[in-house]
């Protein structure tokens, strides 16, 4: 076995590119069904786990668009299987068809790169001065408030849960509620109570939604308020999703889940940005682009940034072939 990777980080948050995985299905999101069982599944154990990733890994199987609307289509996957959305990846996806050649882009101006998703179709416009990309916004799927105030015990007492969509499910609530701050020596008590809420919301009706590929809550948002700027709410957040993995980005998918609640309860204003800090201090900043029936369509604004690239293989007689977790 022997795998080709391009990695990158967006905002800190690693992003692993893998070409090649053999997946089935007509849809990007049907791909992801059959690759949770499938030959895919064991490639991200073995790229995803230690001893060649580790817990907080996180990365892409490049596949056929759903049709001809789209420039390519993307499983994105972490240490616990296949997520259903990923904003941080798609910005790095965007940054990676431009340098690459993939999608042509102009020396000054913009490039959009349209990518199918298992959520839906989302778009990653890349920024370009002088032949360098400057930024790259990411256009998600309608995000929307599934339902604001659910009471929940937890083993640091009872807190007001709201649950949001943004191309997955998130459980979202200040990180004062439990006595804490969005801070690096908060991060294995974030962790626990993170997985601890993911879990106890799971099957929580709110958390089912039409599509149920799509159901189940993802994450949990923490959040600390810290006040506004001249454009807009500014806020810092740690997003502990699948089962305790921690974004080091401010999260793409969840900062469109908080444009949509933010936009909801009227904090974020008509013609506001939001200004979304990491637990690392990296940034994104975000906006409503449109209004829907239910909701918004979010866009986040990050970058992306090349680390290198890797050639992984399997040497004969190696017992880990599927890695291993420590978490």
């Amino acid at each position: 076995m022997r795998w080709s990777t391009e990695d990158w980080h967006t905002a800190g948050e690693p992003f692993r590119i893998v070409d090649g995985v053999a997946t089935e299905g007509a849809t990007v999101a049907e791909r992801r069904v059959h690759a949770m069982t499938g030959e895919a599944d064991a490639v991200r154990r073995f790229l995803c786990l230690e001893p060649r990733g580790h817990d907080d890994m996180y990365g892409g199987f490049l596949t056929p668009p759903d049709d001809d609307g789209a420039e390519f289509g993307v499983l994105f996957w972490h240490k616990d299987g296949f997520s259903t959305a990923c904003g941080h990846g798609t910005i790095a996806l965007g940054a990676w068809a431009v340098r690459t050649g993939r999608v042509s882009a102009p020396d000054d101006g913009e490039a959009v790169v349209t990518i199918d998703v298992p959520s839906g179709r989302v778009q990653a416009r890349v920024q370009r001065e002088g032949g360098r990309t400057t930024g790259v916004v990411f256009r998600n799927v309608e995000s929307r408030v599934l339902e604001r105030g659910i009471r929940l015990e937890t083993s640091r007492g009872e807190v007001d849960v709201d649950l949001v969509f943004g191309g997955a499910v998130y459980a979202t609530l200040p990180a004062a509620a439990v006595g804490l701050s969005v801070a690096p020596e908060h991060t294995s008590e974030l962790i626990r109570l993170g997985r601890e809420i993911k879990w106890a919301l799971d099957e929580h009706p709110a958390a089912q939604v039409d599509d149920e590929r799509l159901s189940g809550v993802y994450g949990t948002i923490w959040v600390d308020d810290l006040g506004r700027t001249e454009s807009g709410p500014w806020q810092r957040n740690v997003t502990v999703f699948a089962d305790g993995e921690v974004d080091r980005s401010p999260c793409g998918s969840g900062t469109a889940a908080r444009v949509a609640l933010l936009a909801h309860t009227a904090v974020l204003g008509e013609g506001e940005v939001l200004t979304h800090d990491s637990i690392i201090g990296t940034r994104f900043l975000a906006r409503v682009a449109e209004r829907t029936a239910v909701g918004v369509i979010p866009e986040v604004t990050g970058q992306a940034y090349r680390v290198g690239r890797c050639e992984f293989e399997l040497d004969e007689g190696d017992p880990l072939a599927d890695g291993f977790s420590l978490r």
